[in-house]
């Protein structure tokens, strides 16, 4: 039995609320669509109003037995749920094809990638270390310690259905918050089937609540209007995170957002170009270019730019693109309707300011939402895709002269959230590393996501960090004891 039959039998697809599996109150409903033949999946539950504020109540009601457990509870929980994932990784990698599309060989990794955040918060739960220290002018002693920040509202986007699921849940586990997830309405199943498994790994009903909901806009406001909400946590497009912190505000809600990127991938002329191209394929092609981090704009030095250029088309004309559960499939379809019409559209705008398709540049293969794996030249600076960010497998090439000229064109742009440097010389790439303004670098690697690091943003690409040590500070708040013995 696949996970989506057994998801299915079992109640599975229903709002997730105080521990128990339950219909939206209206009977509101969600059409899963498979992206590789825009036919529909199954339905899920559409939380509403009434819902998020069921969702809210039982959150509430569990913060206080769950911040009394001790970090050992919590790390055991954690590292059940993740064992229990590895032992399903291939399961929920297919249900990830199903719902999301991406290759089934991606979809395992991500499974992996995503699990390894319940084991690395498994060890910072016992981590929660606060300080003591005598006043420098005498008298008391300063004592700080770390509290769960309470009732969190998590939203996730729909390209790592699982890792930006944990991404969240896990920290917020370790500090002893209780949770509101509201999954992408594009892929809610995967989000529905780590619920299952943390109930299963032993969480108490009302820590985790799951609700997917196809009405952002009437539930979100009563979720972050409700006092009792102390964080939103968002990972999604720049836009949505402005119209989040303005909600926020209303009433003084902690945030931590991780927002939209741009970017820049930069080839000096002293690059080893083979592994550039290598890495190229990694930061641009990886889960179909749907990613904040992907490379977005390739600054190339005008030295080795046509190598380049020739070498990466060679290899995105070879990708097998096609559904994620075919043998051999490197590419998958993109997520609906209307992330193919803006790769259609970001091609003719390229083109219609002067570049030049080197290979792809359509839709291709029906039916599905698929796009080519498209390779861009002739791309001048002020060609409009350059300051946009591109959701899909498509890769601009625009060349520099200098250094200085490199580190401009990066920093030309609203997002600071990651780049990628390729340089045979460590110093050249580290002090172009320290120049360019993002929070994340790749140096001679295109591949930089990590658990254990700390993942996000500067400008408007986002506030706050996730992974590492820092990512559990964000569900954590600090209280100042002035103590006197």
């Amino acid at each position: 039995m696949n996970l989506l039959t057994e998801l299915t039998d079992r109640g599975h697809t229903q709002l997730f609320i105080d521990g128990e599996w339950r219909e939206s109150d209206d009977g509101g409903r969600i059409d899963v669509l498979d992206p590789s033949t825009a036919q529909s999946l199954v339905s899920v539950a559409s939380g509403g109003a009434d819902d998020a504020l069921a969702a809210v109540d039982a959150a509430a009601r569990a913060q206080p037995e769950w911040t009394a457990t001790t970090p050992q509870e919590r790390s055991t929980i954690l590292l059940r749920a993740f064992d229990l994932m590895i032992e399903r990784r291939e399961q929920i990698a297919e249900l990830i094809v199903r719902e999301m599309g991406k290759a089934l060989g991606e979809a395992s990794g991500e499974v992996s990638y995503a699990a390894e955040f319940f084991r690395w918060y498994s060890g910072e739960a016992v981590r929660n270390a606060g300080s003591v220290m005598l006043a420098p002018g005498g008298g008391k002693r300063i004592i700080a310690i770390n509290q769960p920040v309470g009732v969190s509202l998590l939203i996730t986007p729909w390209n790592f259905p699982a890792a930006m699921a944990t991404r969240k849940i896990g920290p917020a586990i370790a500090a002893g918050c209780t949770m509101i997830l509201k999954p992408a309405s594009d892929t809610p199943l995967t989000a529905l089937a780590i619920a299952g498994i943390l109930e299963e790994a032993g969480l108490p009903k009302g820590v985790l609540n799951v609700m997917p909901s196809n009405r952002s806009s009437k539930v979100v406001p009563v979720i972050l209007g409700d006092d009792r909400v102390r964080l939103v946590s968002f990972t999604g497009s720049t836009e949505v995170g402005r119209v989040l912190l303005a909600e926020a505000a209303n009433s003084v809600v902690n945030t931590s957002m991780e927002l939209g990127g741009n970017a820049p991938f930069v080839v000096f002329e002293d690059a080893d170009i083979d592994e550039a191209v290598a890495g190229a394929m990694i930061a641009k092609v990886r889960n179909g270019g749907q990613s904040c981090i992907a490379a977005n704009r390739f600054l190339v030095h005008e030295a080795v730019a046509a190598d380049f250029t020739a070498k990466l088309s060679a290899a995105m004309s070879s990708l097998k693109v096609g559904p994620g559960l075919e043998p051999g499939v490197e590419l998958g379809p993109l997520i609906n309707q209307a992330a193919q019409d803006d790769m259609a559209e970001s091609v003719e705008m390229s083109i219609g300011a002067g570049s030049a398709v080197v290979t792809g540049g359509s839709t291709g293969r029906s039916p599905g939402f698929y796009f080519e794996p498209t390779v861009l030249s002739d791309v001048e600076r002020s060609n409009p895709i350059l300051g946009r960010e591109v959701f899909g497998p498509i890769a601009p090439v625009v060349t520099f002269a200098t250094d200085e000229d490199a580190i401009s064109m990066a920093n030309d742009t609203i997002f600071g959230l990651a780049g990628y440097v390729y340089s045979q010389d460590l110093a050249r790439a580290l002090r172009a590393s320290e120049a360019i303004e993002c929070g994340m670098i790749g140096v001679n690697r295109g591949l930089i996501s990590d658990p254990a690091a700390p993942f996000g943003g500067m400008k408007q690409s986002g506030i706050g960090r996730e992974g590492s040590h820092e990512g559990m500070l964000e569900f954590l708040e600090t209280k100042y004891i002035a103590a006197d013995w």
